[in-house]
């Protein structure tokens, strides 16, 4: 029997199928159930958490067993088997160990170092064991797998990013601080209810937010979930729950939105967060407080078109006349907000054939009326070249649409609005975090976030870790599956032994007891001589690589009977199986 593992993560499949594959408990006890049942399979357990789900399965045949759990899995997560078999990964023997100590360190979660996995993998094996489909492997196999989980997070520093992906992400939107502190009075919305969306709200809610929305396509779930958020212990934040339709409305007054939905398209646009904070802004009113100063033009997203840029030029700059602000020579997008395009400053640096031409299009476009004390053309002229001389000595080269050059950007204002994006692929256009007023953090920017963490050397130690105890279970595992055919050999050498004093006793049937005890220990240690080294010598070749055969030389150097040693098996099997939950 083999070790095989099939399933599907973050890794290998998108938010929208995971959710889809998504197993209740019910569906997850009868998965164990049918996967004992099948032929290729003797124990079964199943890792179902809200970024993966895992078949364990102790088979015979590796390619029945591939086949075998694929369908099950397809079966029972209501996915179709064909659109499911992309997204899935296979491990085996070793490598299937080397996996699930890999998960139980954090080094699979999407946030590494998260130690969250450990309480789910506990769960895992309790449910299997209540069912009796862990035996002796799945048993040793994720016990070790918790006490090297535990292992890591003792010995090294990784659980420094141990946070669930919640809770890292709503530390990005604090920007590293106190998020209980952050978030401290604050509305949130949460938009879906699956396994993501639920863990969000429940840690928004410990985090101290006044109010949770809840928001979902299917709206008796959100209204599911917010009861469960207004009946918890010691809760102290207030719940409700809206349509999809509501969201737009509900995200003019709330300060954070958390979203992890299924849908494949966005959920939010950079246009609607745009309309919302600018509708959050007209809601202040002028001069009510710090929204007030996040109109619509603040928010708009930088293009070419001329209204954008007419609104960022101070008055008298431009008239009825307005020029169009695609003609200009300048990149408009590196200038700064309330920055006029037509002043000095804009041209400074310019060489004469930008100049040239930014001049032709001043001329041709404004209609700033003319002072009336208006100097000769030539005295313009002279006093203009003057003024772009000693400009150019004191601000510098502003870039040119041909040749852009690197600005610093303008300094953001606070947001008002905090968006967290935990769906793969995203819910919230990309594109919203160039909107003032706005701070988005999603699975990209987590990523790097984790990536740029200061512990590439504490992965390096935990991956060691993972390595050495992947090779010790390996050599525990080959080592005990050659204990039965040593206990079979002993049992035969026993009843050598036991028939040899009995026709002792039959043809000396005057020996006393004294004798007859001394005669039976004395074989029974040159027996026991006899079989100590090559039993123990055994057992460390079988723990080495490719050590399985030195079972079958046993066996046939022996002559052992096959259905002594399956006796010796079928016994620790039922007694692993038989043993409480721990």
């Amino acid at each position: 029997m083999s070790l095989l593992v099939v399933g599907l993560s973050h890794r290998s499949a998108p938010v929208s199928v995971l959710e889809r594959a998504s197993l209740s408990t019910d569906a997850q006890i009868k998965l164990l159930q049918d996967t004992v049942a099948a032929e290729p399979a003797a124990e079964a357990a199943v890792l179902a958490t809200c970024n993966r789900i895992e078949l364990y399965a102790d088979v015979d045949k590796f390619h029945a067993g591939v086949a075998e759990l694929s369908t099950l899995l397809a079966q029972h997560s209501g996915v179709g088997l064909e659109e499911l078999t992309p997204y899935l990964y296979v491990h085996y023997e070793d490598r299937a160990v080397h996996h699930l100590f890999s998960v139980a360190c954090g080094l699979d979660s999407m946030v590494v170092g998260e130690g969250q996995i450990l309480g789910q993998i506990k769960d895992s094996l309790a449910k299997a064991q209540d069912l009796h489909t862990a035996g002796r492997l799945l048993n040793d196999l994720f016990q070790q797998a918790l006490r090297v989980g535990k292992r890591a997070h003792s010995e090294t520093g990784i659980d420094r990013a141990g946070q669930s992906l919640v809770t890292f992400g709503l530390e990005q939107l604090a920007r590293g601080g106190d998020v209980p502190a952050w978030a401290a009075g604050k509305k949130a919305l949460v938009i879906g209810a699956g396994s993501m969306s639920s863990l969000a709200a429940a840690t928004l809610a410990r985090a101290g937010v006044a109010e949770i929305v809840v928001a979902n396509r299917t709206f008796d779930r959100a209204e599911r979930l917010a009861e469960i958020l207004n009946q918890a212990e010691d809760a102290e934040v207030v719940a409700r729950a809206v349509p999809m339709e509501s969201v737009a409305g509900e995200l003019t007054r709330v300060d954070v939105a958390v979203s992890c939905t299924g849908a494949t398209g966005l959920v939010l646009t950079a246009e609607a967060v745009a309309a919302a904070v600018g509708g959050r802004a007209a809601g202040a009113g002028v001069g009510g407080g710090s929204d007030a100063r996040l109109g619509a033009d603040e928010v708009t997203p930088r293009s070419g078109s001329g209204a954008a840029h007419a609104a960022r030029l101070p008055a008298g700059s431009v008239g009825e006349g307005h020029v169009d602000d695609e003609a200009c020579p300048l990149d408009l997008s590196a200038v700064q907000p309330g920055f006029s395009v037509m002043g000095e400053a804009a041209v400074a640096g310019m060489d004469a054939a930008t100049l040239e031409q930014h001049a032709v299009w001043v001329d041709k476009g404004t209609v700033v009326q003319r002072r009336e004390d208006a100097r000769s053309a030539a005295e313009a002229d002279a006093e203009l070249i003057g003024a772009l001389a000693a400009t150019v000595a004191t601000v510098g080269r502003i870039p040119e649409r041909r040749r852009p050059e690197p600005v610093d950007e303008a300094v953001r204002p606070e947001p008002v609005l905090f968006l967290l994006d935990l769906a793969m692929p995203r819910d919230i256009d990309a594109a919203a975090h160039r909107l003032a007023g706005v701070r988005l953090v999603d699975i990209e920017s987590l990523a790097e976030a984790s990536a740029d963490a200061p512990m590439a050397a504490d992965v390096d130690q935990v991956r060691r870790i993972v390595a050495d105890e992947v090779a010790a279970f390996g050599a525990a595992q080959r080592a005990a599956h050659i204990t039965p055919t040593v206990v079979a050999l002993r049992t035969m050498a026993a009843d050598v032994v036991a028939g040899e004093i009995a026709r002792l006793e039959g043809r000396l049937p005057g020996l006393d007891d004294k004798h007859r005890a001394e005669i039976t220990q004395t074989v029974k240690r040159v027996v026991d001589k006899l079989l100590h080294a090559p039993t123990v010598r055994v057992k460390q070749l079988a723990a080495e690589p490719g050590g399985a055969g030195y079972a079958d030389a046993l066996r046939t150097l022996f002559d052992l009977d096959p259905e002594t040693v399956a006796s010796v098996s079928r016994a620790e099997d039922t007694h692993e199986k038989n043993r409480e939950p721990r």
